[in-house]
């Protein structure tokens, strides 16, 4: 494996330090199915997503317990943005997720879905990067 390869991984790579003390195997803020690409071949798969205390886990299959071994990790707070991606990708139902050095993409079942995640994603960067306070947070799912 060349070493560029090596570094753009790095990021994602998945340590235990990375999820130590979160839980992930229960009462998670969001699961579900999304197609994701992968680091080096841009094929496409599909991966169960956890999101919990800010961090989104991925794993191969749905039946996540606490011996599960997530197969990557992305601490939200490293990311600056996630959005719609559409007509970048070509691909309907898909969306990006930006840190400063890397972009991930998704592809959710249904607009619904993407929807969802995008707003998850996007509180869930809000609450951990450390520019609001609880009390800041406005939830925009909530009827007024």
């Amino acid at each position: 494996m060349k070493k560029a390869a090596t570094a753009a991984l790095t990021q994602f790579q998945t340590n235990q330090t990375d999820y130590d003390g979160v839980e992930f195997w229960s009462n998670p803020e969001r699961t579900g199915w999304l197609m994701k690409q992968g680091e080096y071949f841009k094929t496409w798969r599909r991966r169960w997503f956890v999101l919990k205390r800010g961090k989104l886990f991925w794993f191969k299959d749905s039946m996540v317990t606490r011996d599960s071994k997530p197969r990557g990790v992305i601490p939200v707070a490293t990311c600056l943005t996630v959005k719609g991606a559409e007509d970048l990708l070509n691909k309907q139902y898909a969306f990006e997720l930006s840190t400063r050095t890397d972009t991930m993409y998704f592809i959710a079942d249904s607009e619904k879905e993407k929807e969802d995640w995008i707003n998850s994603i996007g509180r869930s960067i809000v609450q951990h990067s450390g520019s609001v306070t609880d009390s800041e947070i406005v939830d925009y799912d909530s009827k007024r």
